[in-house]
């Protein structure tokens, strides 16, 4: 079958099939035929009408995306007005200045994102928790996931906040870019990828 549409996750580190399930299954309920590939190498971004940057280790994923030749064509996609989303260390990843831990590990952060980050605003691995959500965007509480997760410390004027949590910024929307500190992937709400389905089919 050929696809007209192709949606890429980013998938040379971190949590990936989630996010590829999580879409399959949210154009599977509205009828739409796209296909949702993995992006390990260079060549794939410029064919996609969507992006995803999932989690995992922000400082390796980071790097990897400069060595592999895939930051520069996010940034060109971004550029474009390609809807792109990012969650937990792809809101750090999108962002244009981080705090202290990001200096320190020297993260080549796409400063795609008006935003100023904090790596670990909500702790280490062991902090994981689950909190009910107000998003602007939903017209009912969602469940976030957080893991490790960074939050947004501060945005320019074009920034939408969407949701706080303890007085930090954990969802944020610039035009084609939405950001989360938390893994919506990881629960059965598909309302987000929804909402960013929306975003690519009306681009």
């Amino acid at each position: 079958m050929v696809f007209l549409m192709k949606i890429g996750v980013i998938a040379i580190q971190g949590a990936v099939s989630e996010h590829v399930d999580a879409l399959k299954r949210a154009l599977a309920e509205r009828g739409v035929e796209a296909e949702v590939v993995a992006i390990k190498h260079k060549g794939i971004v410029p064919e996609c009408s969507g992006i995803v940057i999932p989690g995992g280790e922000s400082t390796t994923l980071c790097r990897l995306l400069a060595r592999e030749g895939i930051a520069e064509e996010i940034k060109e996609a971004a550029a474009r007005g390609i809807p792109i989303l990012g969650t937990c260390a792809g809101l750090i990843v999108l962002a244009k200045e981080g705090n202290e831990q990001v200096a320190k590990t020297s993260q080549e952060l796409l400063g795609i994102m008006d935003t100023k980050v904090n790596r670990n605003a909500f702790g280490r691995q062991r902090d994981s928790f689950e909190a009910e959500l107000d998003v602007a965007i939903l017209d009912s509480p969602f469940t976030g996931v957080f893991i490790r997760a960074p939050g947004i410390v501060s945005c320019g004027p074009c920034v939408r906040v969407l949701s706080r949590l303890e007085g930090m910024i954990i969802a944020a929307e610039e035009g084609n870019v939405l950001a989360l500190a938390f893994h919506p992937e990881l629960t059965d709400d598909l309302r987000i990828h929804q909402y960013f389905l929306n975003k690519i089919l009306n681009c």
